[in-house]
């Protein structure tokens, strides 16, 4: 098959790419470099059944050239902007990253009639809720502007799936850690904790409360729903049925790294403004499917801070 993945230089998009490979696909990596990295790709330059192209999705142009050219069975579409801080400052950040990279992908889908397409969504859409949340939870009332661009890309995604006959699977992710990551709560307390050994300061109370996804379960469990879930429009949520405080996390980062720093908390409830302190997935539709994480949220933390140490 011949794949098109959107951001696949990225954190998740990478670890895709490789799992592809392995499939036997035919696949082409796009991705404009602002989040993703070259170093997560190097690995399959010179791959005859890899082709990487640095473009930019909002580069109509440019895309058409490269859809045209490509004549794709299927695009996994994972670009978007991933620091939903960095998108709290700017909302143009998440309009144009997040939801117009989405509205110009559909809009090749059906120029090059291409009938397939993975959308990777996200737990930021539901916004700010202590309800367990499921596939069929609403009303969706997202509190970040990263949460509002996956909210209307699903949105079109569902009318144009409808309307133009494109099998779609949308996976909606928890908090995704593991190894090539750019950012995220492990990142910073690695990096915090480099430069002031003795002291991690943590934003909020420590009390936030999470699932944590392993990248490796997760491209798994993408490929679980694609393979198994035969729907014209198929919406899974992945993760894991536990959670980790980020006091959790703070103490396991200090503990992996050897340290015997003080940690120091800003007070409040979250880190940031759109920052959700704590949400709960119910699993249940995925698991009846057939698919469960290998590694609970808490073994996820500590096998992603280990990657991330070189351990």
């Amino acid at each position: 098959m011949n794949i098109l993945i959107s951001g696949g230089a990225g954190f998740i998009g990478s670890h895709l790419n490789d799992a592809l490979i392995a499939r036997g696909h035919n696949l082409t990596v796009v991705d404009n470099l602002v989040l993703g990295r070259k170093e997560n790709i190097e690995h399959l330059i010179g791959n005859p059944n890899f082709r990487f192209i640095e473009a930019d999705l909002l580069d109509m142009s440019k895309m058409g050239e490269i859809f045209a050219e490509g004549k794709f069975d299927m695009v996994y579409h994972l670009a978007a902007n991933s620091d939903i801080q960095k998108g709290g400052k700017d909302p143009m950040v998440d309009y144009n990253l997040t939801f117009n990279t989405t509205f110009n992908v559909l809009q090749l889908l059906k120029e090059f009639e291409i009938k397939k397409l993975f959308f990777a969504s996200t737990s930021a859409i539901y916004g700010e809720t202590y309800d367990v949340l499921n596939e069929d939870y609403g009303p969706l009332k997202p509190v970040s502007n990263y949460g509002a661009g996956k909210l209307a890309s699903e949105a079109f995604i569902s009318a144009f799936s409808s309307t133009y006959g494109i099998q779609t699977w949308i996976t909606r992710f928890p908090n995704v850690v593991g190894e090539r990551f750019t950012h995220g709560v492990i990142y910073d307390f690695i990096h915090k904790l480099q430069r002031n050994p003795n002291e991690l300061e943590v934003l909020g109370n420590g009390e936030q409360c999470k699932p944590y996804v392993y990248v490796k379960d997760l491209v798994d469990g993408i490929f679980f729903v694609i393979d198994h879930a035969h729907e014209p429009y198929n919406v899974y949520m992945l993760g894991s049925n536990t959670r980790t405080k980020v006091k959790e996390i703070a103490a396991m980062v200090i503990e992996e790294m050897e340290l015997n720093a003080k940690i120091r908390y800003t007070g409040g409830d979250r880190g940031w403004v759109g920052d959700v302190p704590e949400f709960r997935y119910d699993l249940t539709k995925v698991n009846e499917l057939g698919w469960k994480a290998p590694h609970n949220s808490n073994d996820s933390v500590r096998l992603a801070i280990q990657k991330a140490l070189g351990k």
